[in-house]
C-alpha cells in the first residue's frame, strides 16, 4: 500500500509540473505529455519531470512572502516618519550644526534723592504705599525704551548690531536673517526682540537686561551699550523735567514783572492826570490846615464875644468880625478841596487806592515768582533720579544656549504627541465608519 501511495503521489507531482511547464511553453498538457512519453518512454518522462522540478522553482519563488524586517518597517512606517525622523533631524542639528549662544546679564535700580516730605496721616501713608514708587515707574520707562526700536536704532549706529547678529560664525538657521526672514529693519527688530530681554524683578525691584549673541564679546558689548543708553535716558528725563520746572517758573516771573510794570505805569499816569502825588497825604495836609483855621476862628469868635460884652462900642469889633469871616472862607475852601465836589481829593482817592493795591499785589507776585525761580534753579542743581548699577554686564566664559539634549527631548516628545493624536483620530474614524 505504501509503495502504491508513493507511486500515485509521484505521478500527481509529475502531472502538476507538466501542467506548469506546459503553461510556460503554451502547450496543452495532454499533447505535451503524450509526445514526451512517446519520445522518452516512461522512465525518461520520469527523469524529465524530475529535472524540470529541480531546475524550475518558479512557483516557489513567486509565492515566497516579504522578509520580517520589511514587514516590521512597513507596519511602523508612520511612526518612523512622524517621530523617529524628526527626532533624528533634531539630534543632528543640535549636536553638529547649532551654534553656541552666549548670554550677558546686568542689573540696576532707579533711585531718587531723599527729600523732605510733609507729615501725613497713617491712612495717607498706607494709600501711598499701595502704588508704585517713582523709582519703579522710571525703571519701567527704561525697560520699555530698551525694548523699543529707538534703542535698536541708536545701538546699531554705535555697535553695528546687524553685523553682530549676522555673524558668519553662527549657523544659517540661527543668525540674522533667517531662512524665512528679510533684511529690513522690522525683521531686525523682531530678531532683536528674541536676542534681548528686559524685565523687572517684582521681588527685588531690580531691572534686568539680558542679551544674547554668538560670541561672548558681542553679548557683553550689546549689554554694556544698552546700559549706557539707559543712563542717557534717565539724564534726558531729568533734564526735561528740570527745564520744564525752570521754564514754568521763569514764565511766572515774566508775567509778574509785566504786571508790576503795568501797575506802576498806570499809577504814574493817574498821578499826572489828577495832579496828585499821594491823595491820602495831601488830604491829611488840607485837613490839618482846615483844623488850624477852625481853631483860629474859634479863638477870634471867643474874643469877639467877650469884647461885645465888655465894650460894645469898641472900634476893633468890626475888624475882628471881618477877620472871622475871612477865616471861615478859608475853612470852607480847604474843606472844598477834600470833599464836596467831583474834583475833591476824596473823589479821586478811590481810583488812586485801587492802583496802589494793584501795584502792591503785583510786587508781591513778583517776589513769590522770583522765590519759585530760585527754588527751581536750586532743584536743577541736583539730579532727581539716577541709575545705580547693581550688577555690571558680565563677559560670559561659556555658552548657555542652546540646551541641546533638552531640545532633542522636546522635539521627540512633541512628535510623539502629534503621532498619538493622529493615531487616535484615525482609530476613532475607523471605529465609527459603516461596515460596508
Amino acid at each position: 500500500m505504501k509503495k502504491l501511495r508513493r507511486g500515485i503521489y509521484s505521478v500527481n507531482r509529475q502531472a502538476l509540473f507538466a501542467s506548469d511547464l506546459c503553461g510556460l511553453l503554451r502547450v496543452s498538457p495532454a499533447a505535451s505529455f503524450g509526445r514526451v512519453r512517446l519520445e522518452l518512454g516512461h522512465q525518461g518522462a520520469a527523469r524529465y519531470f524530475m529535472n524540470v522540478e529541480q531546475s524550475l522553482p518558479i512557483k516557489a519563488d513567486q509565492t515566497r512572502g516579504p522578509s520580517p524586517a520589511t514587514s516590521w518597517l512597513k507596519k511602523r512606517r508612520w511612526f518612523l516618519i512622524f517621530v523617529v525622523c524628526p527626532t533624528l533631524l533634531a539630534a543632528f542639528y543640535y549636536m553638529f550644526v547649532a551654534s553656541d549662544i552666549y548670554i550677558s546679564e546686568s542689573r540696576f535700580v532707579i533711585k531718587s534723592p531723599d527729600q523732605k516730605r510733609s507729615q501725613t496721616s497713617t491712612l495717607a501713608n498706607l494709600i501711598q504705599t499701595t502704588g508704585l514708587s517713582g523709582g519703579q515707574e522710571q525703571s519701567n520707562e527704561v525697560l520699555a525704551f530698551v525694548r523699543s526700536r529707538d534703542a535698536l536704532r541708536r545701538l546699531d549706529r554705535t555697535l553695528d548690531v546687524r553685523g553682530k547678529f549676522a555673524s558668519h560664525d553662527a549657523d544659517a538657521l540661527s543668525r540674522f536673517p533667517g531662512p524665512l526672514q528679510g533684511d529690513s529693519f522690522e525683521d531686525l527688530y523682531k530678531f532683536y526682540g528674541k536676542m534681548v530681554e528686559a524685565r523687572l524683578d517684582s521681588e527685588t525691584g531690580m531691572a534686568i537686561i539680558s542679551t544674547r549673541a554668538f560670541s561672548a564679546r558681542d553679548a557683553y558689548e550689546i549689554n554694556k551699550g544698552l546700559l549706557g543708553l539707559s543712563e542717557d535716558l534717565i539724564n534726558r528725563l531729568n533734564a526735561r523735567a528740570q527745564n520744564k520746572g525752570i521754564t514754568e517758573a521763569q514764565k511766572q516771573v515774566d508775567l509778574a514783572v509785566a504786571r508790576a510794570k503795568q501797575a506802576s505805569v498806570a499809577l504814574t499816569a493817574y498821578r499826572n492826570s489828577q495832579a496828585l502825588i499821594d491823595p491820602a497825604k495831601q488830604a491829611s495836609g488840607v485837613l490839618e490846615i482846615a483844623n488850624n483855621l477852625v481853631a483860629q476862628r474859634a479863638a477870634l469868635q471867643a474874643q469877639l464875644d467877650q469884647m461885645q460884652q465888655v465894650a460894645p462900642s469898641n472900634p476893633s469889633i468890626p475888624a475882628l468880625r471881618d477877620r472871622i469871616a475871612a477865616i471861615s472862607v478859608q475853612i470852607a475852601s480847604q474843606d472844598g478841596r477834600v470833599v464836596g465836589s467831583s474834583s475833591g481829593i476824596a473823589s479821586r482817592l478811590g481810583g488812586y487806592e485801587d492802583l496802589v493795591v494793584e501795584q502792591e499785589f503785583a510786587n508781591q507776585s513778583l517776589n513769590v515768582a522770583n522765590a519759585s525761580l530760585v527754588q527751581s534753579r536750586a532743584e536743577a542743581q541736583r539730579q532727581q533720579f539716577y541709575l545705580e548699577r547693581v550688577v555690571d554686564p558680565n563677559l560670559p566664559d561659556m555658552p548657555l544656549l542652546p540646551r541641546r539634549l533638552l531640545n532633542i527631548l522636546i522635539v521627540a516628545a512633541a512628535a510623539t504627541c502629534v503621532y498619538l493624536i493622529g493615531w487616535m483620530l484615525i482609530v476613532g474614524i475607523l471605529e465609527h465608519a459603516p461596515d460596508d
